[in-house]
């Protein structure tokens, strides 16, 4: 009973007040970590870049191709980076007692989801700076709307992919289980989010759950900055709804977080 007690004790967290000092704090600590793994820095910058460049040459005899989907998966390869970076990075933070003994400090949930979300998030930006840049500058990517518009989108993907991750970490004993959450959290919404046929042409069925999945907004963003001038309507509810759920997640990853794996 006590060991029982002891172990329950340890595993809840406090979520407590958010505090911005000890948010920065936490963001400042990732980040000079990242700095010591250029590998890893090289997954979140660099990748996403040469999947455009290897794509845009893909479709070499058919430039109108590379028009069509490139600017979707401008956005989904900056999703799936993070994603994977940030579950492994978490869990790794977990499994080797570095939470444990960070939040024995007066470290709230909030704080240290925070702290995450802002040390990537700054890595987000630039990851998705430079893929922007690449694809209409350098690439050919012909828009019909502000490049500027794409980078948000970009911007807001890279953030929900940090969100996910951070929130299924939680859930993953190892860093096995955590890559082996992609094909449950990623594909569903990579194959159902429009990239390969129209949504209003899918059965019915997967129509209503492409409705409600966050990639699937992130990719109609992106193609109404690809054939519309001006900032549309649709283009500001998927932009508010792909936030709105970057948000979301984050909440219940504060929420379920825990110090230790189980």
């Amino acid at each position: 009973m006590t060991t029982q007690t002891a172990t329950t004790t340890a595993d809840t967290i406090p979520v407590g007040a958010f505090n911005l000092s000890r948010t920065t704090a936490t963001a400042a600590r990732v980040l000079r970590q990242l700095r010591h793994d250029p590998r890893t820095i090289a997954l979140l910058i660099l990748i996403p870049c040469l999947m455009l460049v290897l794509l845009r040459y893909v479709f070499d005899g058919s430039p109108q191709t590379f028009d069509n989907i490139g600017a979707s998966l401008l956005g989904i390869f900056p999703l799936i980076t993070m994603f994977l970076v940030t579950s492994i990075a978490t869990l790794r933070e977990r499994t080797s007692g570095t939470l444990e003994r960070l939040l024995a400090m007066p470290l709230g949930k909030a704080d240290l989801i925070a702290g995450y979300a802002l040390a990537f998030g700054i890595l987000a930006i630039i990851q998705s700076a430079l893929a922007t840049g690449l694809a209409v500058w350098l690439l050919g990517l012909d828009v019909t709307g502000s490049p500027w518009l794409l980078l948000l989108v970009a911007l807001l993907d890279a953030l929900l992919g940090t969100a996910l991750g951070l929130f299924v970490s939680a859930f993953a004993a190892s860093e096995f289980q955590a890559v082996q959450f992609m094909p449950a959290v990623i594909f569903p919404q990579l194959l159902l989010c429009g990239l390969f046929t129209p949504r209003s042409e899918m059965h019915p069925a997967l129509e209503a759950i492409s409705d409600v999945l966050p990639m699937s907004y992130a990719v109609d963003g992106m193609n109404e900055v690809l054939h519309h001038t001006d900032m549309t309507a649709t283009f500001v509810r998927d932009v508010l709804i792909v936030a709105g759920c970057a948000l979301l997640v984050l909440t219940l990853g504060a929420a379920t977080l825990r110090r230790r794996t189980a």
